[in-house]
């Protein structure tokens, strides 16, 4: 048998596609237009429908601008649903910019500490590596997201509003890895030469400090106190002077953390359902709670997120955001593109085995602020809340049919009361540690 591409292989190749007269119209549409835009089932936009039989009222839309805060912005639009259902507000805005620049902070230092923890592996391998790919990026988990609020609290958006670094990232964020890439060159190299802890450990706080001046000059010195000052839907002025950002949590959004879950759905062999998971050097504040999954069937991940929304809670939620979906229409529906007809082929990879071999994984970070159950009680679209301004979509807002939820979300958060006593049980166990590179460890 050969092994290359021969001259005849390829004239049989050439003559078998000319001979096809639908690949002709095929070559015409796709040179001229594109491949998705000439697959595109103009059937799925127009079955489309924006109302739900479960519908939560939020504020106003936000945007996360050209920043990777999906999950932070996601995390914090459950948050202030919270704030304006306790004031009888009509919207509200927590900052953004405010839980970025802990997050930096956090983050810096605990890719410093990692580096510290592993000076004797070998910078070329697999382990290194992966920790000076992504020193400190705009992704982020749940559970990073509550270690943030639990130690600094949260405040107006008004109190620390965005900047030009905040809304556009990628400028600051190479320069602060940049920097991060050196300071870990420096401590390995310290090391190497026979530097003390303690000589390690100074070097690493002028580190951190020269990180700190940087997020003060691009993103603000955050407050620490804050005034609310605002009027409800009644027209009566709320004022409340001189909080601080966790007092105003604890005043305002009023919800534990600790109460809510992390639940994937990660159907591989490697990842037996009913087990808790976390994933080795991932995190953000290096005291605070790890990131810790419990496993579960796709059905037990829906009735959690139905039964929240129905006793009026919004839901975070993890997806592949690019995949079988389209920004403008804010449509996510596997049947939007008739991709195999078009190609002549079809794509028959399951859930986890496209997990298996990085063909997906989660990308993006949303909530889910309603569902349409049918006349048995089953779902078959969700209202999804995006946080890439009001354009897209109806108003900001997304569908997303139910048939996508089972092959494209991969993670929900929800009040442990939602979930089976199998299901706590399994958290509560101590989790099996995944490899950094996991498909499970990627960021929202």
């Amino acid at each position: 048998m050969q092994i290359s591409i021969t001259q005849e292989e390829l004239q049989r190749l050439e003559a078998d596609f000319l001979a096809d007269r639908a690949n002709l119209i095929a070559m015409d549409a796709v040179m001229q237009n594109g491949l998705l835009s000439s697959a595109k089932n103009a059937e799925a936009q127009r079955s489309t429908v924006h109302e739900f039989s479960v519908s939560l009222k939020q504020g106003e839309i936000t945007n996360q601008k050209q920043s990777g805060r999906c999950w932070m912005f996601a995390a914090l639009n459950c948050l202030r649903f919270q704030v304006m259902k306790n004031l009888n507000l009509e919207t509200f805005e927590l900052s953004q910019n405010y839980t970025l620049f802990y997050d930096k902070l956090e983050k810096a230092n605990y890719f410093l500490e990692s580096i510290l923890e592993t000076l004797d592996e070998p910078i070329g391998g697999r382990l290194i590596a992966h920790l000076l790919t992504a020193p400190l990026n705009d992704g982020g988990q749940w559970d990073m997201m509550a270690n943030l609020t639990q130690k600094y609290g949260v405040v107006p958006k008004s109190a620390m509003p965005e900047t030009v670094s905040s809304s556009k990232t990628m400028e600051m964020n190479n320069t602060l890895t940049e920097k991060l890439r050196e300071d870990a060159c420096i401590l390995r190299r310290m090391h190497s030469k026979g530097s003390s802890e303690t000589e390690l450990r100074q070097a690493k706080e002028a580190m951190l400090k020269t990180i700190y001046n940087a997020l003060c000059i691009c993103l603000g010195v955050p407050p620490k106190t804050v005034d609310l000052q605002v009027r409800d839907k009644d027209d009566q002025f709320i004022c409340d002077l001189g909080l601080t950002p966790k007092q105003f949590y604890e005043k305002y959004v009023r919800i534990s953390l600790n109460d809510y879950v992390s639940c994937i759905n990660a159907p591989t062999a490697d990842k037996p359902y009913y087990h808790s998971y976390s994933v080795k050097f991932l995190g953000n504040v290096k005291e605070g709670r790890i990131v810790r999954y419990v496993n579960l069937p796709i059905e037990e991940l829906k009735n959690a997120a139905i039964a929240q929304l129905k006793d009026g809670e919004p839901v975070w939620f993890g997806c592949d955001v690019g995949k079988r979906s389209e920004r403008d229409m804010g449509l996510m529906d596997l049947t939007l593109y008739h991709t195999e007809q078009l190609l002549g082929t079809e794509f028959t990879m399951t859930k986890g085995e496209r997990l298996d071999y990085g063909q997906s994984l989660m990308t993006h970070a949303m909530v889910f602020q309603g569902v349409n159950l049918d006349e048995n009680g089953a779902p078959n679209r969700w209202r999804v809340e995006n946080s890439w301004g009001k354009e897209p979509g109806k108003d900001g807002y997304y569908v997303m049919t139910d048939d996508w939820f089972n092959e494209y979300t991969y993670q929900i958060v929800v009040n442990k009361k939602y979930l089976s006593e199998k299901a706590l049980e399994a958290y509560a166990k101590e989790p099996i540690m995944l490899e950094p590179w996991d498909p499970m460890g990627s960021l929202a």
